[in-house]
């Protein structure tokens, strides 16, 4: 019942960089942070969408989050650490993720909670 700790937790988010078109954001490994990226390509391929307007990538992210920095845990893990070193996630990285957050683009109709 022992489950593996991710060796990068969370730490800020920074944003979009409409030149790279990726996400950045920052972890931690043990109190040293790790810059991290995600391109839009593959964030969009997590999230099942394709397309997404630069101003809603930080919602994106922040609903894709948790999946996100596991993949870029697991990237850090599977790599040499070295000092200074970017992780970037690219949609190869999604295509290949042994697990998600979620099991895919959900075929749910939209919410019908609406309130009279």
């Amino acid at each position: 019942m022992s489950r593996f700790l991710m060796p990068l937790t969370r730490d800020r988010i920074v944003g979009h960089d409409n030149e790279r078109l990726a996400f950045k954001f920052t972890m931690l490994n043990d109190g040293e942070t790790v810059e991290c990226q995600i391109s839009d390509a593959a964030m969009d391929e997590l999230g099942g969408v394709r397309g997404t307007e630069s101003i809603a990538r930080q919602a994106q992210f922040v609903a894709l989050r948790d999946a996100v920095e596991e993949i870029a845990s697991d990237l850090f893990d599977r790599g040499p650490v070295v000092k200074g070193q970017v992780v970037r996630i690219f949609t190869k990285h999604i295509k290949g993720a042994p697990s998600r957050s979620t099991s895919g683009p959900s075929n749910e109709p939209a919410a019908h909670h609406q309130m009279g």
